[in-house]
């Protein structure tokens, strides 16, 4: 509902205009993390506390970032460019012959190398998307070219050419293949725990590294209603009589 409110989630046109995951809660929860260190230095240097006060529509109307600042200066809104940046070309997601991959061409020079990978050089030289301004004045044309050479190779192989050549490009993985990645297995990414109802549940590890003091992942997800008793009767010192008298209500 407030990724609504705030613009996130907009749809122009097609019924896909819901995130698949809603930012506002993730993000929300790392300013909050910079927020009250925040307020404590002040507290070590003044001696005061103060009211900390972070709403999620607040959080989530600053992460649209270069989207706010585009309409707040030029008075437009954005609309709908699927997986494109507003204001720099090529920056999206492309066909290859086997999947999809992602390129963000962010200067001159990379744009350059990425037209010899494509092996369309003249491209570089052409005054329609020589700079970047005017990569994006005509955007339509360009890309329906790109996209034209791009589905002539596979994803892999493009993105070891683009690599090779200093071009920022990557996949687009569906969610076995970013667990099946090199990377994220060597990451620890995915760590298995003892469950209560299983030998062991797969879930994804803190993405936070200490290397002194890693994280420790002490308990798997409960089960519902698995700590009842022990919250009640250890933390709450409820007696047996009460705690069966809980259960008998269905209360627990």
């Amino acid at each position: 509902m407030l990724a609504f409110a705030a613009a996130l989630a907009p749809r122009q046109g097609g019924e896909d205009g819901h995130r698949g995951v809603q930012p506002g809660h993730h993000v929300g929860e790392r300013h909050a993390h910079l927020q009250w260190p925040a307020a404590l230095a002040r507290r070590e240097r003044s001696g005061e506390g103060q009211h900390i006060d972070l709403a999620l529509l607040d959080v989530q109307v600053a992460s649209l970032a270069n989207q706010a600042a585009n309409y707040l200066v030029g008075g437009k809104a954005p609309q709908r460019m699927g997986n494109a940046h507003p204001n720099i070309v090529p920056y999206q997601d492309f066909p290859t012959a086997d999947g999809h991959m992602i390129l963000t061409v962010g200067n001159d020079a990379q744009f350059a190398r990425c037209c010899a990978v494509l092996g369309h050089p003249e491209w570089a030289a052409d005054e329609r998307y020589a700079s970047n301004p005017q990569r994006v004045r005509h955007r339509e044309q360009l890309v329906t070219l790109m996209r034209e050479a791009t589905a002539t190779r596979g994803t892999d192989e493009w993105v070891a050419a683009m690599e090779a050549a200093g071009v920022p490009c990557g996949p687009i993985n569906t969610l076995d293949k970013v667990f099946e990645n090199p990377q994220v297995k060597a990451r620890g990414t995915r760590i298995d725990m003892a469950h209560a109802l299983a030998s062991a549940v797969p879930l994804v590890a803190n993405p936070i590294r200490l290397s002194e003091s890693p994280v420790e992942y002490r308990r798997a997800p409960p089960t519902l209603g698995q700590h009842s008793a022990e919250v009640l009767q250890d933390w709450l010192g409820a007696s047996a009589s009460e705690l069966a008298g809980l259960r008998e209500r269905g209360v627990v």
